[in-house]
């Protein structure tokens, strides 16, 4: 009887022992499994900052090759544009978006800096935009009648792409970004620090062999858009009298305000 039960406390020590290295296991598995998870959390943690290192790197790289190349762009253009005087054909889609309008137009332009510029419309109907850079006039030949009065109301903010007689307006009154680089084109958005609902953004699209501005889409608040496109683009010395109208008699003369 005592055998047995020596027997029966030496197998409950035993199995004491063994459950005891049963739990020095698990917890030894435990602490290891913990350590493992803590040195994922930092190696993945690690890499993260790493990752978010690089995007912040890329990023600044690649906004820094944005203004490298935007100004190199504005350089060869000024260079092109600058104290020079241009003629060129164009075309003119206008729409209306409120009442989803669209009218076409054409003819010739002429430009001297700065701030002089014809614009003379061949059609749908014949009429006259000239500039002497002070002065403007509105003549309807068809109509008989000359409209006139101060070129910088009617120019202000860019309108009718005032800027082509005088390229450095472009850096002295727009934040400019760019949108769009081909290997043929650049497209840069021209926006004014100074709200004016009739003019809320400019597109420009910029030839990268010429260096000409081949296109100007202008928007209002209104969602309206004019769209111009320029060729046969010829850089020459215009006759400043080109620039002047000289009303006639029996002409109907309207001041505009």
């Amino acid at each position: 009887m005592l055998k047995i039960n020596e027997k029966i406390f030496e197998n409950f020590f035993d199995r004491i022992n063994i459950n005891n290295l049963k739990v020095t296991r698990n917890l030894k598995v435990t602490r290891k499994g913990n350590q493992l998870k803590s040195l994922f959390h930092r190696i993945s943690l690690n890499l993260f900052f790493v990752i978010l290192g690089c995007c912040i790197l890329f990023s600044t790289a690649s906004a820094l090759d944005n203004e490298i190349m935007k100004e190199d762009i504005l350089t060869a253009i000024e260079k092109k544009y600058s104290g020079k005087s241009f003629e060129a054909d164009f075309t003119q889609i206008s729409k209306l978006a409120a009442l989803d309008i669209t009218e076409n137009a054409a003819g010739t332009a002429c430009f001297s800096h700065p701030g002089k510029m014809r614009w003379k419309y061949k059609e749908p109907e014949q009429h006259e935009i000239i500039t002497n850079g002070k002065l403007l006039w509105i003549f309807r030949p068809q109509e008989n009648q000359v409209m006139q009065g101060d070129a910088a109301q009617f120019f202000k903010a860019g309108a009718g792409g005032s800027f082509l007689s005088d390229i450095s307006l472009v850096r002295k009154n727009y934040t400019i970004h760019i949108n769009e680089i081909t290997d043929d084109y650049a497209e840069m958005s021209l926006v004014s620090p100074k709200k004016n609902p009739d003019i809320s953004s400019i597109v420009i699209q910029i030839s990268l062999k010429t260096h000409e501005i081949e296109r100007i889409i202008i928007k209002n608040a209104y969602d309206d858009t004019t769209r111009f496109e320029f060729y046969n683009i010829q850089f020459k010395k215009i006759d400043p009298d080109v620039f002047e109208f000289k009303p006639f008699e029996g002409l109907n003369i309207i001041n505009l305000d």
